[in-house]
């Protein structure tokens, strides 16, 4: 009497252990293009249309302006005038590229220019500012990250626009350059201005 084979056939064997890596490398070519098909500047923003977090932040010790200390984030501030908040940190290299173009955008008296201090050495952050200048008018420090995680901050530098009212009109995520400064971020200063008046 003959013994009846009870496994399965080889090519049905070597299918079920190939199916693995065939759903695997599917997966992996599936992330690879949704990851690289979307432009990060282009994250959108739960906080648009609402008004700014109400934290207060101290300011950036030993920071001075016309020999007085620069004063920290008051959200009362944001009232009656259009408010550029950049969340920045002396560590951050994409920082270092924005800074000069942030430097010349002071030169604007029509905003406000604050700056949110991201998990930074006061030290770094002073010496930052003294290298490329201050552009802010207010510089808040936060140490621990959590008022930046209030404004929806996935990572440094983003940039915000603040309506004369208090609400957050645009986000920018990643450095200004000249480029998105042109297009994007002055059109929705402007347009923010027009709209407080």
């Amino acid at each position: 009497m003959s013994e009846q084979s009870t496994s399965a056939p080889p090519q049905r064997r070597t299918f079920l252990m190939v199916l693995p890596l065939l759903a695997f490398i599917a997966l992996a070519v599936l992330f690879w293009f949704r990851l690289g098909s979307g432009d990060p500047s282009r994250i959108p923003s739960a906080l648009i249309g609402r008004p700014a977090p109400q934290t207060t932040l101290p300011p950036l010790e030993g920071l001075q302006a016309g020999g007085a200390q620069v004063p920290g984030l008051d959200p009362a501030a944001f009232k009656g005038k259009v408010s550029l908040v950049n969340v920045w940190a002396s560590w951050c290299v994409p920082c270092h590229d924005e800074a000069p173009l942030l430097t010349e955008l002071a030169g604007d008296k029509r905003f406000q220019m604050v700056g949110i201090n991201y998990k930074d050495a006061p030290d770094n952050a002073r010496r930052f500012l003294g290298r490329y200048g201050n552009p802010f008018d207010r510089v808040g420090t936060d140490a621990n990250g959590r008022a930046s995680i209030e404004w929806g901050v996935y990572g440094v530098p983003e940039t915000f626009v603040v309506g004369p009212e208090g609400t957050i009109v645009y986000k920018l995520v990643g450095p200004i350059t000249p480029e998105n400064y042109r297009a994007v971020l002055l059109p929705q200063m402007v347009k923010a201005l027009k709209a407080g008046s």
